[in-house]
């Protein structure tokens, strides 16, 4: 073996996956995705990228490592709920709630739909489908319609609140954004108008919430 493959052995030795893993998240978090690279994390793990290679191979594996880690361990800390209904709602706000706090996480996901990780979703809230009541034939659709649902609002919701700068008021915002949506078309948007309030005062997640219990008692009646 080359002294310089030596090396490489001797840097890949102190690390592991799970430690790069875990600097990737302190930089992805701190910086955003764009900051992640190769060279950023070298420089953070203090070793040389051919280390870093030999467990990763290349920034989007890196990416979705962390996404991966992210929401594995969040979902592992599900409680345990008796209910159905309680059980899909506990897995769907532990997404939420981790994308939120991980915005590149949900932007990951939107690029990689087929990433084991929202196999992991649509099963655990499949699982729970039976017991509730959803039809067998209805299941299939059901599970696609609340994974969709759970992963294309929470990474909205998060990138969102990337895009408002630090310190903004959030009520004061919606309220303007709504009154462009009805001065756009005064005469024809009543029911804009009617919810303007409701717009700049809503909390995003008890709406929702209520989105995942709109589409279950729509599965439910089927």
């Amino acid at each position: 073996m080359s002294k310089r493959a030596q090396r490489i052995v001797r840097r890949a030795d102190a690390l592991s996956k799970a430690r790069i893993v875990e600097a990737a998240i302190e930089i992805l978090d701190a910086r955003g995705e764009a900051a992640l690279t190769f060279r950023a994390l070298a420089t953070q793990l203090e070793t040389g990228s051919g280390a870093i290679f030999w467990h990763i191979g290349d920034r989007n594996g890196l990416l979705a490592a962390a996404t991966g880690d992210v929401l594995s361990r969040a979902l592992a800390k599900v409680a345990k709920e008796a209910a159905p209904r309680a059980a899909i709602r506990a897995i769907a706000l532990a997404v939420f709630d981790t994308i939120d706090a991980h915005p590149w996480a949900g932007a990951h996901l939107s690029r990689e739909p087929w990433h084991s990780t929202v196999g992991e979703i649509f099963e655990r809230i499949g699982e729970w489908l039976q017991p509730l009541g959803v039809p067998v034939d209805a299941q299939f659709d059901c599970a696609s319609a609340l994974t969709n649902y759970i992963l294309g609002v929470a990474g909205q919701n998060a990138a969102n609140a990337r895009t408002l700068p630090g310190g903004t008021d959030r009520k004061a915002w919606l309220e303007s954004m709504a009154t462009g949506w009805i001065q756009d078309d005064p005469d024809s948007r009543p029911f804009l108008r009617q919810v303007a309030a409701q717009l700049s005062e809503h909390d995003d997640r008890q709406q929702f919430v209520a989105g995942v219990d709109f589409i279950l008692a729509g599965a439910c009646a089927k």
